[in-house]
């Protein structure tokens, strides 16, 4: 799927679980809290395809989202790639195809998406705001470039920045202290796992079995058959797909803000 679709579907899984544990499970969530999960879910869900480098000394090529914070992002997204593609030669057996790059290998896996949940998650318990701050710079960046990507184009990636800088401070300065912040890290995870089930309804399809190996193969790429499979960029993904999640995402915040809306008045529901 292409940045907007992934970036909103990540938001929008993140704000249906949220109502359903809200409803469900008696799990409320502060304002800001929502908002923070949103954001770094929806960046979260971009993540994966910073393995899709471009040209860095030209600030041009390889995945929207590489282009987030200009030539900086460009250069991480290189080296992700390179080690995506490091991994794939390393573990590759003997009916795995020679590839050129190492996009839709490692980053597109469940290991690595466990990884980068638990990862964030001792970052922030080990570092504390400090880490947050830097956490929520980073994916409230990637959330900006994916969910509002046209005006992100135009402004460019030194406002992206400064926007991204602002949001993550602002959170940093509201957000109560001496907590681990493990939503942080469960958000992430879960964007980087939307984004692998939003490829697997692709033609390409992901890698989502490795490491156990399928008939010689370790990087097996599972996906919907191509009759059925999305096109990537067709009418079925910007139109239809964006559609439906746009107003499953519009109705679970409003459920989400009824609530405690009409307790505030003593409206019982």
């Amino acid at each position: 799927m292409m940045g907007p679709s992934h970036a909103l579907s990540g938001a929008t899984v993140w704000l249906a679980g949220s109502w359903a544990l809200d409803q469900f499970a008696d799990y409320h969530q502060s304002p800001l809290a929502l908002a923070v999960g949103t954001a770094v879910c929806a960046g979260g869900a971009l993540f994966p395809d910073l393995d899709l480098s471009g040209k860095v000394t030209t600030n041009q090529g390889g995945a929207t989202v590489a282009r987030t914070f200009g030539v900086v992002s460009l250069f991480f997204a290189e080296v992700v790639e390179k080690i995506s593609l490091g991994v794939y030669y390393a573990t590759k057996l003997s009916r795995d195809p020679k590839r050129s790059n190492g996009h839709r290998t490692l980053t597109h896996t469940l290991p690595f998406t466990v990884l980068i949940g638990w990862g964030t998650t001792a970052l922030c318990a080990a570092y504390g705001k400090w880490a947050v701050i830097g956490v929520l710079f980073f994916t409230i960046g990637l959330a900006l470039r994916g969910l509002f990507d046209k005006w992100a184009e135009r402004a460019g990636w030194v406002i992206v920045t400064l926007v991204s800088l602002a949001a993550a401070w602002f959170t940093y300065a509201n957000l109560p202290g001496g907590r681990g912040y493990p939503l942080i890290g469960t958000a992430l995870g879960v964007g980087c796992l939307v984004h692998i089930l939003g490829d697997m309804i692709t033609r390409a399809g992901v890698p989502i079995l490795w490491p156990i190996p399928v008939k010689r193969r370790m990087w097996t790429m599972i996906g919907l058959p191509n009759k059925i499979a999305l096109r990537t960029g067709s009418k079925g993904e910007t139109v239809v797909l964006r559609a439906v999640m746009t107003v499953v995402a519009l109705l679970a915040a409003t459920g989400l803000v009824a609530r405690p809306v009409l307790q505030r008045f003593d409206i019982e529901i």
